[in-house]
């Protein structure tokens, strides 16, 4: 495969990765008792956003890179995984 496969499957695994990372240590401002006005009391009072952005990069990196090892050293294949039809 080519590197630009490997840069769309980072790009799909990174966005699976931060819908999973995003709501680790998030505390919305009514559990925390401090409603802002004008604001929706279940909004996080610190989402630390730019700490998860991080954490999936490298999440992503490792796991894309599993994924790199497996197929280059042809422990992954296509032809283990089964298919509803014979490609031509």
């Amino acid at each position: 495969m080519g590197i630009t496969t490997y840069i769309a499957i980072y790009f799909i695994v990174w966005w699976t990765v931060i819908f999973a990372v995003l709501p680790f240590g998030v505390r919305s401002q009514h559990e925390d008792g401090v409603i802002e006005d004008g604001t929706e009391p279940g909004a996080p009072q610190r989402p630390l956003l730019l700490r998860k952005i991080l954490a999936t990069s490298v999440i992503a990196a490792v796991i894309v890179g599993l994924f790199y090892w497996s197929v280059e050293t042809g422990r992954l294949t296509l032809d283990m995984f089964p298919m509803p039809f014979k490609p031509y």
